[in-house]
Parts: structure tokens; sequence; C-alpha cells
């Protein structure tokens, strides 16, 4: 049986690793990069290229052939700008008007736990309410106009805390002047369980969803930053003490836990 096509709108961190294990399974896999420069290497990985870019109307020559799949993964966050959630509604907009003229019948959105509020607390899928960043108001209002398509089923999956290869947290060690908000709790997602996850939602057809995708473990930033260090042999910054305790959140992934019978490789801890 042959399995679907898919495009992937954004091959960087995340959607170049993702193409790369699509094509280990059989899947045909068209991505998409705003850098004439990567072509060759997406070209290079059994990637079909496309240089596109939305900015915030869709620029590409060839975006009706790019979407000429049964699947598209959206991995395009926000830009950051002054009027962030105008001009990513106008990017999402725009994508919204490709697809009613594309085959295109199942699309993953790559989202963020930014979504949420500190509530000081567990978060579900259904605490998506009020988001204080403007990141996070962005996300939210286009993850509804995708919702409330009929064309197409979209399924969002809201990642936290995005680590692992080259965003380990001995990288960002050496920069840091000093930690703050030490008994925070840390929301963390491995690329690699990003990678497996999207995989599994496609296998298993987990279409119409939202999703959390965090580690069930959630170290707090001082044992989680102490590890680091040590990993790193490097010093670790001095805390910086807060006159309140510092507000967080706390993202549950026990919904598509249960949904995928899935296991996170990585615990965060």
């Amino acid at each position: 049986m042959q399995k679907e096509s898919i495009s992937i709108l954004g091959c960087g961190w995340l959607g170049l690793p993702l193409a790369g294990s699509l094509i280990k399974e059989g899947y045909s896999v068209k991505g998409s990069t705003t850098s004439e420069g990567k072509l060759d290497l997406l070209r290079e990985a059994g990637i079909e290229p496309f240089l596109v870019t939305l900015d915030p109307e869709i620029d590409g020559e060839e975006f009706c052939d790019f979407l000429q799949s049964d699947i598209l993964v959206v991995n395009i966050p926000p830009s950051r700008r002054e009027d962030i959630v105008e001009f990513h509604i106008q990017q999402i907009s725009s994508l919204i008007d490709a697809l009613g003229q594309s085959p295109v019948r199942s699309v993953l959105f790559v989202s963020s736990t930014s979504v949420y509020p500190m509530l000081n607390r567990e978060v579900t899928e259904e605490d998506a309410v009020d988001p204080e960043s403007p990141s996070g108001q962005a996300l939210l209002h286009v993850e509804e106009m995708l919702m409330q398509e009929t064309g197409f089923q979209t399924t969002v999956l809201r990642f936290g805390g995005l680590t692992g290869y080259d965003r380990s947290p001995e990288k960002y060690l050496s920069r840091m002047s000093g930690i703050t908000a030490l008994d925070q709790p840390v929301n963390l997602t491995h690329r690699d369980d990003c990678v497996n996850i999207i995989m599994e939602i496609i296998r298993l057809q987990q279409w119409g969803e939202i999703f959390n995708a965090c580690s069930p473990m959630h170290p707090l930033k001082r044992d989680f930053y102490a590890r680091a260090a040590e990993t790193a042999g490097i010093p670790l910054p001095p805390a910086i003490s807060a006159s309140e305790p510092s507000p967080f959140k706390l993202v549950s992934s026990r919904k598509l836990e249960s949904a995928l019978s899935y296991t996170f490789m990585h615990s965060g801890s």
C-alpha cells in the first residue's frame, strides 16, 4: 500500500530531521526553505526542495506544486516583530487560501506551550486562554483559524522547551550572568521526541486533535542547570534572588501519551 505524500513547510532545526525520518519510512516528502543556499541540502537528503517565503503573502513560483500532497506539516514560528500577531495571522490566512486549491486533506500545525499563561499549576489542552506573550497570542489565533476550516482536518501539536543537539542547556550556560526563578519547574521536549510524535500522529491518523507534547518529567530550574554545568565542566552561574515566588506552568501531555500510546524517549531530567 502506497504511503501518503507529505509536504513540510519549514525544513529547519525540526523539519529537516523529520523529513529524513519520514523518507526512511517510505513517505515521499517535499520540503520548503527560505534560503536558496539550502536547496541542495534538502535535495541531498532526498527531499523535493522548494523555495518559499510568507511575507506575509506566499512568495514561491511553484507553491501550488509544493502543496500537491496528502499531508502538510506547518513548522513556521511567528516572526520576531512588533506586529507579530497581525503578521502571523496574515501568513496563515494566505496559506489557508492556497490550501483551498490543493489536494491537502490533513494539516499538522507545530505550535508552542506559549499559548498557556502562568497559572501556577498543571495545564492541559483546555487551558489555552489569554496567552501572556505576543507569540503565544499569535499562535492561539492561527490555531483557531486552522481548526475551524472544513476543507481539511488540522491537528495542533504544542511543544515546550525544545532541546537536544545544538539546543542543549550547556550551550547557553556560559552566556548567562545569573539564574532566576530557581524553583520554577522546566517544560522540555527533545527533538527526537518531536520527530517521533509527529510520525506517530501521521501513522495513527490522529487528525482534528490538539495535543501538548512535553516530557512528563519537570526538573526544577536549579537542578536542571546544575546538571548541565556538571556535564559541561563549567561553573554554575550565580543565583539571582527574587522577592516573590516565580509564576510557573506545568504542561501535561497525558492526552497525547494515551491517544498515541507514547512513551517519551527523553525524560527531561
